[in-house]
């Protein structure tokens, strides 16, 4: 019996102590869970924090051309939205992150509104193929006219920079100024790599704005980059991102308002940042660093113009209001997708007033046959009362007038007069 009871207490033990032993496993197994996990998540953070600083310099590198060890800059590595955003180069980039890259804007969101008054327009009219652009002033490398899809482009050869041939070279920006302009990103595809594209705006000593990008073929982003210097003199690095999806040409949309300055490529507001030093002059430029020596580098299209009065104010003021914002391709009535932050604009003038009535005159200068003019300029009208009737505004409230060359407001013999003279106004009724 004894015998027994010793068995029997023996196995109470041994089942006890497997007992403890087994929820002191849990436990510790429990613990390894947690610290496992801790330890994780601390290598994540670590490879996204990573990632992102070494994403983040290389592109702003690579862009600028310019070293991180300038004494007293600040990082503001930034999307549009004002949000950190990770650039995927093969490190850990966060989900959220990932979300937020896949918003893209709609031309209808777009808010770039062009200057009311053109200072420099080329759109390579009557230039002859091979030739040095005549409106341009070179201060570095070599370019010349060439076409590209059936159009008339500027190419610039390795390391070119140039700039709008000015009366006054260095001193023509305004407090209030847009520059637009298009230029080309070839896709992978093209087997062509994409060289950095540079825009300066120079107050004379340095270069207060200097904005560059590039095409990321394998990422489907162009990658942005643009260092400013403050009006107290600090200088700050804002990047950025805009998609990417195929080989052609990307419209650049610079606004500056007295110290205000936004940056858009195609419809991605990319910088926007407040308390910037005033600019003087422009200038671009293309920039082989890294990448073969067959990439090229073209653009198109370039207007610089001053502005913008509120249009009602123009309108109480003179009875209409004139915009250079609303776009066309050459010869042709269809509106440009860049032209929506105008129409926008006067969407909201008009129901913000409903009593307000518009006679929509298009305007062309004298280059080409009057009769063809004529005939343009009221399918351009039309096509803006059609997108504004589109966008909500009652018919009743609009009509189309062209009035081809009929009318100018400036001398068609010079380039800049023939830019003031293509424009469109609205006449109130």
């Amino acid at each position: 019996m004894k015998k027994l009871v010793l068995i029997l207490s023996a196995l109470l033990f041994l089942i006890g102590t497997m007992d403890v032993q087994a929820q002191w496993g849990k436990k510790l197994l429990k613990k390894a869970g947690e610290s496992a996990k801790r330890a994780t998540e601390r290598n994540v953070e670590k490879k996204i924090d990573k990632a992102v600083d070494k994403t983040f310099d290389s592109a702003e590198d690579a862009v600028t051309g310019k070293g991180n060890d300038d004494k007293g800059e600040k990082k503001a590595n930034t999307n549009s939205q004002g949000e950190v955003e990770a650039m995927d180069d093969g490190g850990v980039v966060a989900e959220e992150q990932q979300t937020k890259k896949q918003v893209e804007m709609s031309w209808n969101k777009f808010d770039f509104v062009a200057g009311d008054e053109v200072i420099f327009e080329d759109q390579l009219v009557g230039e002859k193929m091979g030739e040095f652009p005549s409106q341009w002033d070179l201060m570095a490398g070599n370019i010349e006219v060439v076409q590209l899809d059936d159009e008339n482009a500027v190419l610039l050869y390795k390391d070119c920079r140039l700039c709008p041939l000015m009366k006054e070279p260095k001193n023509y920006l305004p407090e209030i100024f847009t520059i637009e302009l298009d230029v080309f990103l070839y896709d992978k595809a093209e087997k062509k790599s994409n060289g950095y594209y540079h825009f300066r705006i120079n107050d004379g000593k340095n270069d207060v704005i200097y904005f560059g990008f590039y095409g990321h073929p394998n990422d489907g982003q162009i990658r942005t980059s643009c260092d400013v210097i403050t009006s107290s003199g600090e200088k700050t690095r804002i990047n950025g991102t805009a998609p990417f999806t195929q080989s052609g040409w990307q419209r650049v949309s610079i606004s500056f308002n007295k110290r205000a300055l936004k940056i858009y490529v195609n419809q991605t507001r990319v910088v926007n940042a407040p308390n910037v030093a005033q600019g003087n002059w422009f200038n671009l430029a293309g920039s082989y660093t890294g990448v073969s020596d067959e990439t090229y580098f073209y653009f198109r299209n370039v207007r610089i113009a001053k502005g913008a009065v509120p249009l009602y104010d123009r309108m109480m003021s003179d009875g209409k209001f004139i915009t250079y914002g609303i776009t066309f391709d050459v010869g042709k009535s269809t509106i440009k997708p860049e032209s929506m932050g105008e129409i926008n604009r006067i969407v909201t003038l008009m129901k913000e007033n409903p009593d307000l009535k518009f006679s929509v005159e298009g305007h062309t200068d004298s280059t080409g046959n009057e009769a063809s003019n004529q005939t343009l300029s009221e399918a351009r009208s039309k096509a803006i009362v059609d997108k504004l009737i589109e966008l909500g505004i009652a018919t009743d409230r609009l009509t189309a007038s062209g009035k081809g060359q009929s009318s100018p407001i400036a001398d068609n013999g010079t380039d800049e007069g023939r830019a003031k003279n293509r424009r469109v106004e609205f006449v109130k009724l």
